[in-house]
């Protein structure tokens, strides 16, 4: 697949679990006692639950003893902050209902809540004669639904329907589990339940026009937006909207995140699916399937940052800054990031054909995909002179530039060449890392601004290459994000000539954060500037000497060796 977009990690990614777009905590598994309901099932009343989230829950309310989380389970995608909860309810048989894919983030369905309800607490049955005609004979439904109603659970929507697939929303979760455990109904405020001084307690039911009041909370930007009127919106599509079937709690949820995000207008700030978050982790160990390009969205448009070498996207000739409008004729201007994405990747062996604007002119080309396996390091030599080629900054070059400077350097170079051309970047540990073969102790490799204020990144290592040693830095227009850094701080400190073209500009750094359905954020939190304090974002940085790349004769590589020679 094209990979996602250059960008700066820390060294391990955050993990913060989410109950639902709307409310996020951290699920830490454990033995518990009573627990309130309110307190076990976080969700807004209005917002569809997740299954992981009402397992959990039922697990909790039911005082039931959590499992290790160790034992190995017969289902996939099992997040590990779910799992104790999980192997309790697969012990008790009380997740038969979902098959071998649980798909925790999906929302659960009345007959699926019963179900796991009535297999809990190891209540079984068989409705006879007076089946429901929404629930087949003999499935787990079948079983549990005359025995939550015989117990008041919950009540069938009419005589002859149980409403099984109807989606359970957090107050009929919540209204559930009560019953369930005898617990009593909290006190209802009497302030106007869609004010933000209130939690919603009800669902809008009125199929008439539908008015919210939703009063000032001064500037906190930590509050969702709107939240009362799109709960409102949610609960009265799902009492009233004549398509039902139409109604994916998943893909509404996906959806809003990303419109939230977009709204920020902010190129590198994105929500990834699991797909998506998956894909930019394999990146970073160096695989990538697909066309082999790193690729950002610009002005709603699929921008090539980077052919990767030795990738399909290389041989066909794609180049930095090449637009992809479309592929196999489907448009993807203006298309969600990692929607367009994966129009473009594909099994390998497989061909795409993309539409490409370069220079404001259109063209196609085909692409045959394929597995690229991205070798970071790579080392060569010529009259003396290393000359050290990094691809991007991911995990090798973290763990291992610092080895091979130091065999370089025992064989006492007359230079070293530092090619970080078409390299998109990586990690900004790896970029600190590379600067500290180069530079004394303590050396400030960039200034990072955030919303705290300014903070200095400075070499935790001691150089590897003696400082009389003279180097080369090699640029070019695919060179971004970390390169940037690396060619701007070794230039800034005067310890090194850069020689090419301007490059990408990318100044920002990101932080992913993962949610507990595998999807996850990747975030602006800061911008970089070179140790000088020059600001490279949008601007790109210029080199003290300008060659212009000729295929035929490497003229780049060539000046380089002249300098050092």
């Amino acid at each position: 697949m094209t990979s996602i977009s250059p960008l700066y990690l820390p060294s391990r990614l955050a993990k913060v679990l989410v109950l639902s777009v709307f409310c996020v905590t951290v699920i830490v598994p454990q033995n518990v006692g009573a627990a309130s309901v309110a307190d076990t099932l976080i969700v807004p009343d209005a917002i569809p639950v997740a299954r992981g989230d009402f397992i959990r829950a039922a697990v909790r309310v039911l005082r039931m003893s959590v499992g290790s989380g160790k034992s190995t389970l017969p289902y996939v995608r099992v997040p590990q902050a779910l799992k104790p909860y999980i192997e309790t309810a697969h012990n008790k048989g009380a997740l038969e209902v979902f098959g071998t894919d649980l798909q925790l983030a999906r929302s659960i369905t009345r007959g699926q809540a019963v179900s796991v309800l009535a297999r809990l607490q190891g209540l079984t049955g068989e409705s006879s004669g007076a089946a429901y005609q929404d629930i087949s004979r003999g499935t787990p439904e079948a079983q549990a639904a005359p025995i939550a109603v015989k117990l008041g659970w919950i009540d069938p929507v009419s005589s002859t329907h149980f409403g099984s697939r109807r989606v359970l929303k957090g107050s009929d979760a919540k209204t559930l589990l009560r019953k369930l455990t005898g617990e009593p109904e909290p006190v209802k405020s009497s302030l106007n339940r869609y004010q933000r001084k209130v939690t919603p307690d009800t669902n809008i039911s009125t199929p008439q026009k539908v008015s919210v009041v939703v009063t000032s909370v001064g500037t906190s930007s930590s509050r969702l937006p709107k939240a009362q009127i799109l709960e409102a919106i949610w609960s009265y599509v799902g009492d009233h909207f004549l398509y039902s079937e139409n109604i994916d709690p998943e893909e509404a949820a996906y959806r809003a995140a990303e419109a939230i995000v977009e709204s920020l207008n902010e190129p590198y700030t994105t929500f990834l699916r699991p797909a998506g978050i998956n894909s930019l982790e394999t990146q970073i160990q160096g695989v990538v399937t697909g066309i082999g390009a790193q690729v950002e969205q610009r002005h709603n448009i699929l921008t090539i940052v980077s052919p990767l070498r030795s990738s399909p996207a290389e041989a066909a000739g794609l180049k930095p800054n090449d637009e992809i409008l479309a592929a196999d004729g489907v448009n993807l201007v203006g298309m969600p990031f990692l929607e367009a994405v994966d129009l473009v990747r594909g099994p390998k062996g497989s061909k795409v054909r993309l539409t490409i604007r370069r220079d404001g002119r259109e063209f196609e080309v085909s692409v045959t995909r394929d597995t690229v396996r991205v070798p970071e390091i790579e080392e060569t030599w010529q009259d003396g002179i290393a000359i050290v080629r990094l691809m991007q900054f991911g995990k090798a070059t973290e763990n291992d530039l610092r080895g091979t400077m130091r065999s370089i350097q025992l064989k006492n170079p007359k230079g070293v060449v530092l090619d970080l051309r078409s390299n998109p970047g990586g990690l900004l540990h790896a970029a600190n890392i590379v600067v500290s073969n180069f530079v004394p102790f303590g050396t400030v490799v960039a200034r990072i601004v955030s919303r705290d204020g300014t903070r200095a990144d400075d070499t935790s290592d001691s150089p590897t290459i003696r400082s009389d040693i003279p180097m080369v830095v090699l640029v070019n227009e695919g060179s971004a994000s970390a390169s940037e850094i690396v060619a701007g701080a070794l230039q800034d400190h005067g310890r090194a000539t850069v020689v090419g073209t301007k490059t990408f500009g990318k100044g920002t750094v990101q932080q992913v954060v993962r949610f507990n359905d595998e999807s996850g954020l990747k975030v602006t939190v800061a911008e970089w500037r070179t140790p000088n304090g020059r600001k490279i974002d949008g601007a790109g940085l210029h080199p003290d000497v300008t060659v212009q790349y000729d295929s035929e004769r490497d003229e780049q590589l060539v000046k380089a060796l002249e300098i050092l020679r």
